[in-house]
Order: structure tokens, then sequence, then C-alpha cells
């Protein structure tokens, strides 16, 4: 969790974890936020030589919005998460996250549930 606003810094940090903790190939699915499209990041990504490709969502396409994702960690992993600070509210935030990748059934329950509104 950043209190700023994310820059192509922070991409690449992000994108050298991914690399260093998941082997193979990675498909990246990106907004169109200017930091992914940035010179510096698209450099960093021809730097790896095939590893990382990018795949870009259209420039308007709210069934494919994590929102659902978002609003379970918010209404059922999240409410009695008494967080101090930022930073309590990021562990907080990640840890929930971090359930849910063990419920893949819920995750792709939310992207169906988010193409019914199209």
């Amino acid at each position: 969790m950043f209190e700023q606003a994310i820059h192509s810094e922070q991409i690449i940090e992000f994108l050298k974890h991914l690399l260093r903790y998941i082997e193979g190939d990675i498909l990246l699915i990106w907004d169109r936020l200017p930091g992914h499209r940035s010179k510096i990041t698209q450099q960093f990504i021809r730097d790896q030589k095939g590893r990382l490709e990018t795949e870009y969502l259209p420039p308007y396409a709210p069934e494919l919005n994590p929102v659902y994702i978002w609003a379970h960690c918010k209404h059922h992993e999240l409410p009695n998460v008494c967080a101090k600070n930022l930073w309590d509210l990021g562990e907080g935030a990640r840890r929930s996250l971090k359930r849910m990748r063990r419920r893949p059934r819920l995750i792709t329950a939310f992207w169906k549930q988010s193409s019914l509104f199209v």
C-alpha cells in the first residue's frame, strides 16, 4: 500500500518481486495507468527478454473491474481490523488478499458476477 500515487519506480519494484518469487513467464493484465505505459517501465519489461508479457484492459471496461474483490475484503475480511495507522491497515489488507488466494473459486465468482452488469 502506498500513501502517494504509484509511479514507474514502484511498479518496477513490484515487478522485480514477481520475477524473484514466480517461476516462468508472467502475463500482466494492466489498466492504462501512466506508470504502466511509461518508457522506463516498458524498457524494464523489454529487458526481461520475454519473461514478462503485458495485455491492457480496454479503456472503459467496468465488467473487468475487481471492485467485487475489494468489496468482499471490506465487508467480510476487514470489518474487525482496528488499524491504528496506514501500515496496520495495509497489513490487514495483505492478509485478507493472501487468504483469498486459497479460494480461487471465490475469485472466479467475482469475475463472473461482474460480467453480469455489462
